[in-house]
């Protein structure tokens, strides 16, 4: 069979991290139900103006996050050789970049997941439920199954153990 770009790029995937369909669905449909309970309350019964306004914008937003959330964990986390990427391409953290991985219990982390802290500071980018980053510090996990984020974030940090001091 011959080599094809897909078949390259398919090799030098080390690992995946995704959301199974049963965690999109409980998380998405979590955030919606919100929504729409807040959209219905204000329609039922509301105190007062102020208030039917306030819960129909938090029920609108509430329905956009569970959108975002849909569509951001139909993608998958790739982490390979140049580091931690997402299916679509975008590159989420350089494996160069890596300063440390923090995955302990008091760590300001996605649950399910992992922090990854970088040399240098990214641009803002927030994929509900799988992952988000600001500034130096970028949060893998979310809706994501806790033993493959953790053996990513083992690698990660086995390859940092493994770069030599200059």
């Amino acid at each position: 069979m011959p080599d094809t770009p897909d078949n390259d790029a398919d090799t030098e995937i080390e690992m995946e991290l995704a959301a199974s369909v049963g965690r999109r669905m409980i998380g998405v449909g979590s955030v919606a139900l919100l929504g729409v309970i807040m959209l219905y309350l204000a329609i039922v019964q509301t105190p007062g103006p102020g208030w039917r306004l306030f819960m129909v914008v938090f029920a609108a937003v509430a329905l956009w996050m569970a959108q975002r959330m849909w569509h951001a964990t139909a993608h998958r986390l790739e982490l390979t050789p140049e580091g931690l990427r997402s299916s679509d391409g975008r590159m989420i953290a350089a494996m160069e970049d890596i300063v440390a991985v923090d995955r302990g219990v008091f760590a300001f982390k996605p649950s399910n997941g992992f922090m990854v802290r970088l040399s240098r500071k990214g641009p803002f980018a927030w994929e509900p439920g799988l992952w988000w980053r600001i500034g130096r510090r970028v949060g893998v996990g979310g809706v994501t199954h806790r033993t493959p984020a953790k053996v990513m974030a083992e690698i990660m940090e086995m390859r940092i153990a493994q770069r030599p001091d200059i």
